[in-house]
C-alpha cells in the first residue's frame, strides 16, 4: 500500500467538514429528515474511519 499524500488527507478532512455542515443544516430545519441525517452521519463516519486508518 502506498503512503497517503497530504492532499488526500486534506481532501478527506474537507469532505468530513462538509458532511458535518450538511448535518448541522439539516438539524436546523423545523422538521429534520431522519433518513437524510442517518445517511449523512454514516458517510461522515466512513470518512472519519478512513482518516483514522491513514493516521
Amino acid at each position: 500500500m502506498t503512503e497517503p499524500t497530504s492532499s488526500h488527507v486534506s481532501a478527506l478532512a474537507a469532505k468530513h467538514a462538509g458532511l458535518e455542515a450538511r448535518i448541522e443544516e439539516e438539524m436546523g430545519r423545523p422538521a429534520p429528515d431522519q433518513l437524510v441525517l442517518a445517511t449523512l452521519k454514516k458517510r461522515k463516519l466512513k470518512v472519519k474511519e478512513e482518516m483514522r486508518g491513514i493516521a
